[in-house]
């Protein structure tokens, strides 16, 4: 969830660290640091963005040198203060860490390192780990490394320096996402691509219990050696990053996340690219072909995820049931990670994840992989955890998503799981004439996400209408319930408004109670099979003085009797209408969040790619 950005090579370090945590401060924003070696450690840390360590470093001597490390932090162990910034040190041996994760005996190991006479300054478990790399340093740092991480247990990635090793940086990763980024005589480290693809699109992952050493020679000549925590051998794969650097620039727009409601369309026209032939009624799915025949004779599909994810693994759900015909359900991560779930034989299980790191989803994949259940990943970063683990799966192919309220991703994730359901109806039941009709129908999508768009500054107005309002709700029926839970999430996340989502119907047995004059409910209203049981669901908050705001389909003009106001989406089969019904509502939460003055692609309290339990 925090940033972690290092480098070593023949350059400054300082502009190429900061750089790199502005790239990275969507994971977090609580507070900021540096370490940088150059005869001697220096490190400074900040409260606040990444702004004010900059500020902070401008008015001080120093920070030179090409080796350094940075990071900045989203809080988990201690309050939000300097004290608990990264990087931590151990001053007596010159050594700087920096940490992403948990580590979950950090209690025990402070008791021993106490007793070694070992002084703490923070609250964190992270500056554990730092004075026990230095308990155990003996003049070789990788050594030292992989001895504390062998007394570990938690999550981590992390990046240490020294003052004794002045061409040595070591990483390492159990849990959390680390990147080596292998330049021209450089490296750099990064939780997250963006910090790396401006210096070089050569890149290897760390897997789990792996360190890394980077190392330069007295000639400026760069070398690195991976190793598993008992010291042995291994030979990372390197690949090609997938994106460029325009990709993850704000260009014309104002926010990360208008940018990419935007980017939608492109994008999903990328996620759909050489995968359908609506003539033929097939879709191509490579990543899952080699499992073909173990996912049409599979008895029960387990969809799982946490927030967004969770939303898009229900809609999953339903396309299986609907389209597929077979038993689905979907299940919070979080929860089905800890229960003794019951797998039966020919169970798939498909982990739904933006980053491919959630740490609850890949906790929950490893337990049913355990069991016996077939894995499929639905993610869009390639070389994640979660797509390295599973037997198989599909990428979104959205390109990176910055804001961190999730929006290309929710909408790439509901395409990919459209087309996996569709890939097994074909192959168990469905005829080539209806696959290739809904097929036609998913192809068109992009093209009736661009007329969506076009509503952007009308539904700017209808959101100043009520933006002063604490309190919403978001009610949707069958296809449309997971898109109200997403809309009230998307509300909340970044105008900080409370909205709850739920059934249409749900509202009578409870939150009816909460209705009150001028209360707004979004209701997700669309022309589809329980059309009429919305409207009666309308009149029930409007009779009790809630304003209500429909997202309805294009030609209905009965809808303008029953709601105040009305954002209009074109026909589509029920199937895909989440599709579609979910852009009015996810401009409606850019709006907001602006209208009330919040940083929309920084909101409070969150990061993008949630890595702790």
């Amino acid at each position: 969830m925090c940033g972690i950005v290092a480098y070593l090579g023949h350059r400054e370090a300082k502009p190429i660290l900061l750089e790199g945590l502005k790239r990275l401060e969507y994971r977090g924003y609580d507070s900021a640091g540096i370490a940088t070696v150059n005869g001697k450690l220096e490190v400074c840390r900040t409260v606040g963005r990444v702004s004010v360590l900059e500020d902070t470093l401008r008015k001080l001597p120093g920070f030179h040198g090409s080796i350094g490390l940075a990071h900045t932090r989203w809080a988990t162990h201690g309050e939000v203060s300097e004290r608990n910034a990264h990087p931590h040190r151990d001053d007596k041996r010159g050594i700087a860490l920096i940490h992403n994760g948990t580590i979950e005996n950090y209690a025990a190991l402070k008791q021993y390192l106490r007793e070694k006479g070992h002084v703490f300054t923070s609250e964190t478990d992270t500056e554990v780990l730092a004075m026990l790399i230095s308990e155990l340093y003996d003049g070789d740092l990788e050594a030292a490394v992989q001895n504390a991480l062998r007394e570990v247990r938690g999550a981590y990635a992390i990046a240490v320096l020294c003052e004794k090793e002045q061409g040595v940086l070591v990483v390492a990763r159990k849990g959390s996402p680390l990147i080596v980024g292998v330049g021209d005589r450089e490296f750099v480290v990064a939780s997250d691509a963006s910090a790396i693809v401006a210096h070089t699109t050569q890149v290897f992952e760390l897997d789990d219990y792996q360190v890394a050493k980077l190392s330069r020679d007295a000639k400026g000549e760069t070398t690195f050696r991976t190793s598993t925590l008992d010291n042995v051998p291994v030979t990372p794969k390197i690949r090609q990053l997938e994106f460029e650097l325009e990709q993850i620039e704000l260009g014309s727009h104002e926010t990360f996340m208008m940018k990419e409601i935007c980017e939608q369309p492109r994008c999903l026209r990328m996620t759909l690219q050489g995968r359908v032939s609506e003539r033929e009624g097939r879709i191509v799915l490579g990543g899952i072909a080699e499992h073909a025949r173990e996912l049409i004779r599979a008895r029960q599909f387990v969809l799982t995820g946490q927030g967004t994810a969770y939303h898009a693994a229900m809609l999953g759900e339903y396309f299986l049931e609907d389209l597929a015909k077979v038993s689905a359900k979907t299940e919070y991560a979080s929860e089905l990670r800890y229960r003794n779930p019951v797998v039966v034989d020919n169970t798939v299980v498909i982990a739904v994840s933006q980053s491919g790191e959630t740490a609850d989803t890949l906790a929950a994949l490893r337990e049913l992989k355990e069991r016996g259940a077939l894995t499929l990943g639905v993610v869009n970063v390639v070389g994640s955890s979660i797509s390295r683990e599973t037997d198989a799966g599909v990428y979104l192919r959205v390109g990176p998503e910055i804001g961190v309220a999730s929006t290309k991703a929710f909408t790439g994730q509901v395409m990919v799981l459209a087309m996996v359901s569709l890939y097994i109806a074909r192959r168990r039941f469905m005829s080539m004439d209806t696959a290739g009709e809904m097929l036609g129908e998913l192809s068109r999508v992009p093209e009736l996400m661009e007329r969506i768009l076009e509503q952007s500054n009308h539904i700017r107005k209808v959101c100043e209408k009520y933006v002063d309002r604490e309190n919403w709700l978001f009610l949707g029926r069958g296809y449309n319930y997971p898109v109200a839970l997403e809309g009230a999430l998307k509300l909340k996340e970044i105008s900080y408004i409370h909205a709850e989502g739920m059934p249409a119907a749900e509202m009578k047995h409870g939150p009816i109670a909460l209705i009150n004059d001028g209360m707004p409910a979004v209701f997700v209203a669309n022309k589809g099979p329980q059309y009429d049981k919305v409207m009666l669901n309308i009149e029930q908050v409007r009779s009790r003085g809630g304003r209500v705001i429909a997202v309805a389909t294009e030609g209905d003009q009965e809808i303008k009797s029953y709601a105040d106001d009305v954002f209009y989406v074109p026909p589509i089969s029920d199937p895909l209408s989440p599709l579609l019904t979910v852009v009015p509502l996810q401009l409606l939460a850019c709006h907001a969040a602006v209208l009330r003055g919040h940083d929309v692609d920084k909101p409070r309290n969150l990061a993008k790619s949630v890595t702790v339990e």
